[in-house]
């Protein structure tokens, strides 16, 4: 299963696909922000051109892990989406994903000029990959049993 992870910023859309088992995110592209109907739409149509079954959209909640106005902000743009497409919206807690995206840029040794770049569609692959990681049922480790 594929699936589609969205980093909606004030400025920028970042984008992020997995594979095809779903199992691992990366980063796509970076879509500027127009309006939320036609952002709603350009993601709508990348999900449907790229074959994605699911779409991940980051919530940004507060630090307390309420829906502030950010976040409300988001869920408008997760409600005109879920308009647009029969590709099933969901919402992930994006907590810390900025800062885990710029962790990950300082472990492969980038410079700061670097950093300073729009990272929008590696943050998506942060959520995204997040997402993958955390929402499918885990192996309990028990033995599968023979068939006769």
């Amino acid at each position: 299963m594929k699936y589609l992870g969205i980093d909606h910023g004030n400025k920028r859309i970042g984008i992020a696909i997995s594979d095809e088992l779903g199992l691992l995110a990366r980063p796509l592209k970076i879509i500027e922000h127009v309006s939320r109907q036609e952002d709603a739409f350009s993601v709508s149509k990348i999900a449907e051109e790229l074959a994605c079954e699911v779409i991940i959209v980051g919530l940004p909640l507060d630090s307390d892990g309420q829906i502030g106005p950010r976040a409300r902000t988001v869920n408008r743009f997760i409600d005109e989406l879920s308009e647009l497409t029969i590709i099933p919206v969901i919402s992930w807690d994006e907590t810390n994903s900025t800062m885990k995206t710029i962790h990950a840029s300082l472990l492969r040794g980038e410079k700061a000029k670097k950093r300073r770049e729009a990272m929008d569609d590696q943050a998506a692959a942060v959520i995204l990959q997040d997402y993958l990681d955390n929402s499918k049922p885990q192996p309990t480790g028990e033995p599968c049993e023979k068939a006769s």
